[in-house]
């Protein structure tokens, strides 16, 4: 009896599994002819591979009730009622997977995104327009194929339980732990593994070719990801009319690509960007900080320092959007939860790829953790260095490698190329200084935190040292720029205090060294200044603007949770997110509360 409730979870399993890996092979015959490059039986394969482990999150969602179901037979043996139940709900699980996947297939070349709750939205709004398109020929091919594709995925399962059900002799208690076994077999196969993030769509996203990453993704889990993450988020933050919204946040939009001040020596240098975890102005004595992050500080007062920049928001997964593609982070939600949304957004990234760098990413946890990979990849890295790139044994901290194995791969792969190469864009994430704080350092801070950040400061340090020691130097770029608002110090009260950060240039290619830019700006700003610098347009950003432009107003927008934000000279406006109203007691500028609104309109607006 143990023998046969593994066989039969095991062939449900195998069943389930089997229709996502299918639907792969017939999505890329349908639309291979849309990817930019021929795709030949490889890159079939390499899709197959990629999702299966979604494929096998998807099945273990539908195998874990007939496996339940399973273990209550062994007890309650009326086998003709468990036919009768089992059956009814392969037939349903069944008709859910075959019209996933064909609505997902025949909505495809419209849309060019995997299935999410936009049919669901259109259908619930207005369903004579949802179906205008369709044609009564389109709609009857196709449920005649949700049909028949049913039917062929039903029989087997059917078949597999209908044999389980019938009566069995041996152990129960046997066949019970077998099956429990089982379960919790099911409930790590949903989860996706034992590390730190669960199944999300980024696990599917493994190519530079859009098209495969979309093949990859199961259709099924598509639209369950995006039905447990929408927000409605044309409803919110509707304070005004949107001619009016566009009004104002277009006095703060900064236009043209002219470099009214040079800061480069040359038009092409290699840009290394380092995104430090959790690091603020609070670590840097030059900013009025404590003496934590001393080689951040030294490094600010030889280079370039912008003193007086803000974090766009308080978690990675709106940090990085905001970093490499100047787009504010969001209070309710995080634009990287979205693929079909950022999938359509230009990026640093992007625009530096069109025009001739190379570029590459280095993190030393989980690239799929909140969707990263698939925000990654389809913000234009070729290459991608994560957790997986690491030996088992260097990956002792709670976010995977540490940071002086980052770097030191980094440093690697940057010596190897030659001299002559195409100019690089290289981003090195830092994860270390992030709770829990526990890193291989011993520093002379008491305190985790402070020494959490020492330990990364200390990696840097090593980092620039030997990358001024090369002949890479003197055609090098360096931005060094925290990811969101400071963990440290802890309870730091004021919404101002906590987005505060620092960002420093340095590197033989800057012209500029020893200087301050005091003027308020925003971490979005980043990208559209460094693409201008270079004589690049970054029109296409839409909310990064050049702070050396003539018609650049200093200020900054930023939020969390709780809060929005815009700062300006004349002080700070703080909108309330929960009540919708001013936050009296941190505002200092009253007159910016409806820039804050305009520009938290305009950011759903996109979304």
């Amino acid at each position: 009896m143990t023998r046969k409730i593994a066989l039969t979870l095991t062939g449900i399993f195998a069943v389930y599994t089997l229709a996502g890996a299918l639907q792969k092979v017939v999505f890329l015959l349908l639309y291979s002819h849309l990817a930019a490059s021929p795709t030949g039986i490889g890159d079939y394969f390499d899709t197959i591979i990629a999702g299966l482990p979604m494929d096998m999150s998807v099945a273990g969602y539908f195998t874990a009730l007939p496996a339940l179901a399973l273990i209550a037979h062994l007890w309650l043996p009326d086998s003709k009622w468990w036919q009768t139940g089992g059956k009814i709900y392969f037939g349903l699980t069944a008709l859910v997977i075959v019209a996933t996947a064909v609505v997902n297939l025949g909505l495809y070349g419209y849309w060019e995104f995997p299935l999410d709750m936009t049919p669901v939205f259109y259908l619930t709004t207005s369903p004579k327009a949802a179906m205008a398109s369709a044609t009564p020929k389109d709609i009857a091919v196709g449920l005649m194929r949700i049909i028949v594709l049913t039917s062929i995925m039903y029989t087997p399962l059917s078949r597999i339980w209908c044999k389980a059900t019938a009566a069995a002799a041996g152990s129960r208690k046997a066949a019970t732990v077998a099956g429990v076994v089982i379960v919790a077999l099911l409930f790590l196969a949903i989860r996706g593994g034992v590390t730190v993030s669960t199944m999300n769509l980024s696990r599917s996203y493994f190519s530079s070719e859009k098209l495969l990453n979309h093949a990859a993704v199961n259709p099924f889990f598509s639209l369950l990801y995006s039905a447990t993450h929408q927000n409605r988020l044309s409803e919110q933050f509707r304070f005004m009319p949107d001619d009016e919204c566009e009004a104002i946040f277009d006095t703060y939009r900064t236009h043209g690509t002219e470099i009214t001040d040079t800061l480069f020596s040359t038009s092409a240098p290699d840009i290394y960007l380092i995104i430090l975890e959790s690091f603020s102005s609070h670590l840097m004595p030059a900013l009025g900080g404590e003496p934590i992050a001393v080689k951040l500080d030294s490094t600010a007062r030889e280079g370039l320092l912008f003193s007086n920049m803000y974090a766009s928001s308080f978690r990675t997964d709106r940090a990085l959007p905001a970093v490499l593609g100047g787009f504010p982070g969001q209070p309710t939600t995080s634009l990287m939860k979205y693929p079909s949304t950022f999938e359509k957004m230009a990026t640093l990234p992007g625009i530096l790829a069109e025009n001739g760098w190379e570029n590459s990413y280095y993190y030393g946890g989980d690239a799929n953790f909140t969707n990263m990979q698939a925000y990654l990849k389809s913000a234009g890295f070729g290459k991608i260095v994560s957790d997986k790139d690491f030996a088992l044994a260097d990956r002792t901290g709670k976010w995977g490698a540490h940071d002086h194995l980052v770097f030191e791969k980094a440093l690697q792969d940057i010596f190897d190329r030659p001299a002559d190469a195409a100019p690089q864009f290289t981003v090195i994430q830092t994860s270390s200084s992030h709770e829990p704080f526990e890193v291989p350092y011993k520093s002379a801070h008491a305190a985790p935190q402070a020494n959490a950040f020492a330990y990364t400061d200390s990696c840097l340090s090593v980092f620039l040292d030997r990358l001024k020691a090369s002949g890479r130097y003197d055609k090098s770029l360096v931005v060094l720029i925290p990811d969101h608002f400071g963990a440290y110090p802890q309870n730091l009260q004021g919404t101002a205090a906590r987005h505060r950060i620092p960002m420093v240039l340095t590197g033989g290619a800057l012209t500029r060294r020893g200087e301050r830019f005091d003027a308020v700006a925003a971490q979005t700003d980043m990208a559209a200044t460094l693409l201008c610098q270079l004589g690049i347009d970054s029109g296409a950003l839409l909310f990064s603007r050049n702070i050396f432009s003539p018609d650049f107003k200093p200020s900054a927008f930023f939020s969390d949770t709780s809060s929005a934000a815009l700062a300006d000279s004349s002080g700070i406006a703080v909108l309330d997110i929960a009540r919708g109203e001013t936050d009296a007691e941190q505002t200092t500028s009253p007159a910016l509360i409806e820039a804050v609104k305009a520009w938290l309109q305009r950011i759903y607006t996109e979304l």
